[in-house]
């Protein structure tokens, strides 16, 4: 029941860099484990329903494909649980930033199929929503430093979701409309 209670509430403000609000902001519900297991299924389903031929669409020059905004979501949620990681184990050490732009040209996404796209995140998301299910009550308030901002556990948690949920949008709004 006290585990409940942890995940049955939002982080406050304190407990993650402002420029993290609007992911945050976009989450409905108060149960993260919950809103984890829903919002996978429907992103899953949704991913397959984008015709494979479509994948390497880019909607302007110098954006990402399709497999590359999806290989980012995938290496940004690594990035997020690790770093929930680090802290729910009570490591003190301040964690340091990633830049999503480097990562992205060296990811070989457009190499990739669709299905093994949708496999790797269905595997990295198996694997967070294991590490998350597993964490105590104390592990879920612990808070720590990362890209030189405090950030906690249960921040972290819908950061993942947040995150996902707007790069979905803006695949619908302007990957899927032209």
């Amino acid at each position: 029941k006290q585990m409940n209670k942890i995940m049955n509430k939002r982080p406050t403000e304190k407990e993650y860099a402002s420029f993290y609000a609007k992911y945050i902001a976009q989450i409905k519900g108060n149960d993260i484990m919950e809103v984890l297991a829903q919002h996978t299924a429907k992103v899953i389903a949704f991913m397959e329903s984008i015709e494979a031929e479509k994948w390497n669409f880019r909607y302007a020059e110098n954006k990402w494909s399709i497999k590359e905004l999806y290989i980012h979501l995938i290496d940004a949620e690594r990035v997020m649980a690790y770093r929930a990681l680090r802290i729910a184990r009570n490591d003190k050490t301040a964690l340091a930033g990633y830049e999503q732009d480097d990562y992205v040209p060296f990811s070989a996404a457009d190499t990739r199929t669709k299905a093994s796209i949708i496999a790797e995140y269905r595997a990295v998301r198996e694997g967070s929503m294991q590490l998350f299910k597993n964490f105590t009550p104390e592990m879920w308030e612990r808070s720590g430093i990362a890209s030189g901002w405090p950030v906690s556990v249960l921040a972290l948690a819908y950061i993942i979701v947040g995150h996902e949920l707007h790069h979905v949008q803006v695949l619908k709004e302007r990957y899927l409309k032209a």
